[in-house]
């Protein structure tokens, strides 16, 4: 609570003229006498008694007198009650539960209301909510709308009177759905329906159909009128500044609405209480009427850059003439030409009128002053200062400035613009007189090097001749410099200008081509790298190319030396980008590629460090086999050799080398290596790897399965052979449908033709952008001949037929199942051809081919033999225990994937079996049968093996059993490795790493007995072919932990040292360092004994490593120890006042002490019975060296105290040497606590005596009534 002091005429006089005497004592602190404390009352003057309110006029203005009001509470509460009826959650199996606890917690945290919810008998809801009020209103809202079941209802008001119940930015219909708590939705302006829709309660739908209904009611009392009055006529209806229209206003209660000057409307609007409005409209009429009939007018001339002046700020003069002369002055339009200014009035006004309209028309003038366009900005100066103090001397003149003139414009007063006019003529005298400027013509191109990096050349040169240099902008391609400021300055610039340019003239430029791949790399990140180049040469301009533009030429500019230096560093920064930019490809069979990455990339990752190259593999859903390596030359050749090794290790790879002479190499790789590209793919896929062009070498690298690289080995050196004989190729052309068929199942067809011929025949890739075009090479007459063969073969495909054959219906489904993938396959291999067959349903066997007459007839022999094979078709069941299906499956089921295509069979694997303990479950019944027999059966051999362990394979019966014993042969097979017991969990490895790394190498599983049994077979499952090279493995990494703990075994020899408790800090060293070192040095771990474990010996380090390291270790230890025996401690008394000077910041003074003399030095802790007494330790001769050193600092350092003390004597005021008297605190004299037995204490339980503030003083009574 804050009270406020009120200083009147005479309390100001008592104020100006001394403090009453009465009222207020002083006490000085240095005075011998004191005043007497305040009274009691003076201190805490008493609250006024009843009379006081009443007469407070009478009374003087006491300290209470004020009236103070009654604070209200900022918290209320209210209760609101739910009916039963009305209630939305009533079946609860618990109050406080479920959904309704749950909304009222959300609404709490929503609002920050507080609520309690009580069931009443009758079983309704009351909620008391409590908070702040609009809180409240919110909680209630909120409340109503989830807690309570909802009801609407519509009222019907009309259309005009909607935006009422809406408000002011919706306000309005807020405020009344907060009150009512419930929603109000009003229709869209473009609704024509007027009716407003209400939801909620009962009671809060009834509440706001009433409120809006008033609100209609309200609207159908007032009314809204329109009076058509001429345009002229509205100066005199609004009044000088629209003060009688407001009166009017005012007056009746109407609204009224006159259109601004601006708009061209003649109706003024009144909106009110029709009786109201009909009063306002009568007054404004009656306004009307007489200022027609006494009004006059009359036209001047006034030019048209004067109407401004006569309209005034914001039409002030106008307002002005009007309420002076009571005359309105129409001005015509801005837009319009006309000059003539109407004056409407009574005639005896009209002469005053005029007067004034004369006086503000010429009150302003316009007037130029001739003045150089350069001198311009330094007429208006730094930021404006010159132009500033002649506008804050004349305010209402405006200056104008034109750029390319050379004039400026004033306009304002005439007596301010001819006072300005004055001013700002002997501002230009002035800079005519003292200023200068010259223009030199230098070529554009020098101008950016003349101002410099980030204007550094430019800036100088104006500081330093105080001239302003005017450089145009790279847009304009002009030559033209200007100089401006005083005469010397700017003949010194010029001269400096000029001299820049013809040095730059002499500058040397040179083009360095840099391959555009490396531009980035030279600049760095951010430009980081090529700011060290121009760092290193900075009179060299470096200019890049831009990337748009594919240019590989780098600029350098500068002095001659300068360009060569910086050109020799970036060839050579370029020639190592070359060198760490080799690039090979080396291509790896797709199914080795994980192999190469390794378990989390590990094995490439290995191979990146240790080469130090970049290894890019393709995507995994990618068809490329090529594994890009860039670096070094060396290092790619090293990381391609360890990947090449990789693949040899895991397949039987074989290479071959083949001599060729170079000067065929490209000529066998073909267009975009077509050529060679044919034979890897007829090969098999084997990789052909010529070496890089311009190496000289004639060796041809072929790698791939045995088989494959011999046969690609063979057509290689027969095209060589060709190649160097005599060449010919020849194109044709043939729709790329017809290539399949062209060359046949398994190229039989198209290696018939080159049999026969002796030509290579090579078709287009997928990607080659040509897919028509086929080309044949080889000798011409071989050409030729395959030419006209092929030519043959396509004449006949373009020859289209349509055939038909037979094919049982019940083989119908085999060809169209899976969206008809047979028919699919029919057709790419066979040109194209149309296969249809019946619809299903109709029993028809008519099957019809189109295409290609060739075509059709291989379509129907390949469906025949389809047909043969499913009619041949069996069914062999391979037992395989379901543990092993998994296995078997492979990765995604690759493993049956390629069984499936290697054998053209289907292969069934059964339903997993959920609990296989349960395994004499009946047999499922199969097409309606009766599983009895089959249960008869397996009672009958209870060895035969279980359901869910038999594979079924369909297909040809050779075929089948083929594909059964491939299926064999992927069945894990388990061998056990005897692995000594206490090995089992460094094999294992941290988190079971070790074990997971040789599982993933050698691709099968392998199991270590849990360590209760005490086993040492470990057993090892997978395909027979890994288990011999992952038994090797584990044997392997046998060998390595027992080497390793054969080590541990030697590492482990301890050895103990005797050394005094009081040497050990010292052997430890500062933050540990000496210890470290040693540690480091010898590698052993040395333990010193634990202050706190009583049962140690005190004087024992322990030392633990190979004995011969222990040993030195130890050594180490006592040479320390020796040199410690052999130190001295002494004591030396120097001034504590100095302590701190010899100390220095941080110990950094007493530290260099310390290594300067190899001695140790202590100072006494705060609060020690000798604050003088200073410890030294170290070798005899050391610390007497390091005591007369410190003794002579304290001689020199004290002296310094000394005079520091004495200054401080006279530097200190007297006032303070003086003891200060106790203070008293705060004292009264008589108060109530020091009053005497006769007078009693007050009753602080009165109301009377402790009144409530501004409230009535109730008489003395207890809250609950009398005492029981």
């Amino acid at each position: 609570m804050s009270s406020v002091a009120v200083l009147t005429q005479e309390s100001f006089a008592e104020h100006r003229s001394g403090l009453v005497p009465q009222q207020i004592k002083v006490a000085t602190l240095n005075s011998e006498e004191e005043s007497d404390p305040p009274t009691y009352k003076d201190a805490f003057p008493p609250l006024p008694e009843k009379a006081a309110c009443l007469e407070s006029a009478q009374e003087p203005a006491g300290a209470w007198s004020n009236k103070i009001r009654p604070i209200k509470a900022s918290v209320i509460t209210q209760v609101f009650h739910v009916p039963l009826e009305e209630r939305r959650y009533k079946d609860m199996n618990q109050f406080g539960e479920g959904e309704q606890a749950k909304i009222c917690l959300e609404i709490m945290q929503r609002t920050g209301a507080h609520l309690e919810l009580s069931l009443a008998k009758d079983q309704g809801l009351s909620i008391m909510v409590s908070g702040k009020l609009d809180a409240v209103m919110k909680a209630r809202k909120d409340i109503v709308a989830r807690l309570q079941t909802q009801a609407s209802a519509t009222v019907a008001i009309p259309k005009e009177h909607h935006r009422f119940v809406i408000g002011k930015n919706g306000e309005k219909l807020q405020d009344l759905e907060l009150k009512t708590a419930t929603k109000i939705q009003i229709p869209r302006p473009d609704d024509p329906s007027n009716q407003i829709k209400i939801t909620g309660t009962k009671e809060g739908i009834e509440k706001a159909r009433h409120e809006v209904l008033l609100i209609s009611a309200e609207q159908d009392k007032r009314a809204v009128e329109r009076l058509e009055v001429e345009k002229a006529f509205h100066p005199f209806i609004a009044g000088p500044y629209n003060r009688l229209v407001g009166e009017i206003m005012q007056e009746t209660g109407t609204r009224i609405n006159i259109p601004p000057p601006s708009v061209n409307r003649t109706e003024i609007v009144f909106t009110g209480e029709k009786e109201q409005l009909a009063q306002a409209v009568a007054r404004i009429k009656k306004i009307y009427e007489e200022k027609k009939k006494k009004t006059t007018t009359i036209a001047v001339e006034v030019k048209k850059s004067q109407h401004k002046y006569v309209i005034g700020p914001k039409g002030n003069s106008l307002q002005e003439i009007l309420e002076r002369t009571g005359v309105s002055v129409e001005i015509p339009p801005s837009d319009s030409v006309s000059e003539t200014v109407i004056l409407r009035g009574e005639p005896e006004k009209l002469g005053q009128a005029l007067t004034e309209v004369y006086a503000k028309a010429n009150s302003f003038t316009v007037s130029s002053v001739a003045a150089p366009s350069w001198l311009h900005r330094f007429i208006i100066g730094k930021k404006g200062q010159n132009l500033a103090k002649i506008t804050q001397q004349m305010p209402k003149v405006h200056i104008e400035f034109t750029e390319g003139e050379d004039k400026i414009t004033l306009e304002g007063p005439t007596e301010d613009v001819n006072v300005a006019q004055e001013q700002i003529e002997g501002m230009v005298r002035d800079l005519v007189n003292r200023m200068d400027y010259v223009e030199i013509n230098i070529d554009h191109k020098f101008h950016r090097h003349l101002i410099g990096k980030s204007g550094a050349n430019i800036n100088r040169i104006k500081d330093q001749y105080k001239v302003s240099v005017r450089i145009p902008p790279d847009s304009e391609k002009s030559n033209l410099i200007r100089i401006e400021g005083d005469p010397q300055g700017v003949q010194q610039a010029k001269r400096e200008l000029l001299e820049l340019a013809s040095r730059m003239e002499n500058e040397r430029t040179k083009d360095l081509i840099i391959e555009q791949r490396f531009h980035r790399t030279i600049i760095g990140q951010k430009g980081e790298r090529i700011r060290e180049i121009r760092d290193k040469f900075p009179e060299v301009i470096i200019n890049f190319p831009d990337p748009a533009q594919k240019s590989d030429i780098v600029q350098l500019r500068g002095p001659k030396n300068e360009v060569e230096k910086c050109t020799k560093y970036m060839q050579k920064m370029v020639a190592d980008l070359v060198e760490n930019s080799y690039s090979i490809s080396v291509p790896i069979f797709k199914q080795f590629h994980k192999n190469i990455i390794g378990k989390g990339g590990a094995n490439i990752k290995k191979i990146r460090e240790e080469s130090n190259t970049k290894i890019d593999l393709p995507a995994e859903n990618s068809n490329s086999e090529t594994i890009v390596i860039t670096g070094k030359r060396a290092n790619c050749e090293a990381a391609r050799s360890r990947i090449l090794s990789i693949q040899k290790d895991l397949a039987n790879i074989a290479e071959v080398e083949v001599s060729i002479p170079a000067k065929l190499h490209n000529s066998l790789i073909g267009t975009k290596g077509r050529l060679i590209r044919s034979i890897m793919e007829e090969c098999g896929g084997v990789h052909i790897h010529f070496p890089v062009e311009g190496s000289g070498s004639d060796t041809v690298v072929i790698r791939g399965p045995s088989s494959d690289v011999e046969k690609a080995k063979k057509q290689l050196l027969h095209l060589a052979e060709e190649k160097q004989t005599k060449s010919f190729t020849v194109d044709i052309r043939a729709k790329p449908e017809y290539h399949k068929f062209l060359i046949g199942k398994g190229g039989g067809k198209i290696r018939k033709v080159r049999d026969s011929t002796g030509a290579r025949i090579i078709f287009p890739a997928a990607e080659d952008k040509d897919q028509d075009l086929i080309t044949i090479v080889g000798k011409e007459d071989a050409v030729r001949e395959a030419q006209k063969e092929l030519e043959a073969l396509i004449q006949n495909l373009d020859n289209v037929v349509e055939d038909t054959m037979l094919v049982d219906p019940r083989h119908h489904r085999h060809f169209v199942i899976r969206r008809g993938q047979v028919l699919r396959e029919i057709a790419e291999e066979y040109g194209g051809v149309m296969v249809s067959f019946p619809r299903s349903g109709t029993q028809s066997d008519k099957v019809t081919l189109k295409g290609a007459k060739d075509c059709v007839e291989a379509a129907k022999k390949r469906i025949q033999e389809i047909i043969e094979d499913l009619e041949a078709q069996v069914t062999v069941e391979c037992a395989i225990p379901q543990k092993f299906h998994r296995s078997v499956m492979g990765p995604k089921g690759s493993r049956i994937q390629q069984i499936t295509r290697d054998f053209n069979v289907q292969i069934k694997f059964p339903d997993r079996e959920e609990n296989p303990a349960h395994s004499a479950e009946p047999a499922v019944q199969e097409n309606g049968e009766d599983s009895g027999e089959a249960r008869e059966a397996k009672e009958a051999e209870p060895g035969s093996p279980r359901r869910c362990d038999i594979i079924v394979i369909s297909g040809r019966k050779e075929k089948c059993e083929a594909a059964k014993e491939a299926l064999e042969a992927l069945v894990p097979v388990t061998i056990e490795v005897e692995v000594p017991f206490d090995l089992h969990r460094y094999v294992i490895g941290q988190k079971g790493s070790g074990i997971r790394k040789m599982m993933d190498e050698f691709e099968v599983n392998i199991h270590v007995p849990a360590p209760e049994l005490q086993s040492d077979v470990i057993a090892i499952t997978g395909l027979a072919a890994n288990l011999d090279r992952a038994k090797a493995g584990l044997l392997e990494r046998v060998r390595e932990l027992q080497a390793e703990q054969e080590d541990r075994a030697l590492r482990s020899f301890k050895l103990s040292v005797t050394v005094d408790p009081k040497y050990h800090p010292k052997i430890i060293g500062r933050k540990g360092a000496v210890i470290t070192q040693i540690r480091l040095e010898h590698d052993v771990n040395i333990q010193f004994p634990d202050k706190d474990d009583g049962s140690q010996p005190q004087d024992q380090i322990t030392i633990t490593g190979y004995e011969k390291n222990t040993e030195a270790a130890r050594d180490a230890i006592l040479r320390i120890v020796g040199e410690l025996e052999q130190m001295v401690s002494e004591d030396v008394s120097l001034d504590h006042r100095v302590h701190a000077r010899i100390i220095g910041a941080r110990g950094k003074a007493i530290r260099k002490i310390m290594d300067e003399f190899k001695v140790d030095i202590r100072f006494p802790q705060s609060g020690a019975p000798d604050p003088n007494c200073v410890t030294v330790t170290g070798l005899p001769e050391n610390v007497e060296e390091a005591i007369d050193h410190v003794l002579n600092l304290e001689e020199e350092y004290l002296a310094d105290v000394v005079d520091s003390e004495a200054l401080q004597v006279y530097m200190k005021p007297p006032a303070h040497e003086e003891s200060k008297a106790p203070s008293k605190g705060f004292v009264v004299r008589d108060a109530p606590w020091t009053a005497s037995g006769s007078d009693k204490a007050p009753d602080m339980s009165s109301s009377e005596e402790f009144p409530s503030f501004g409230a009535q003083v109730a008489p003395k009574t207890l809250p609950w009534g009398p005492k029981r």
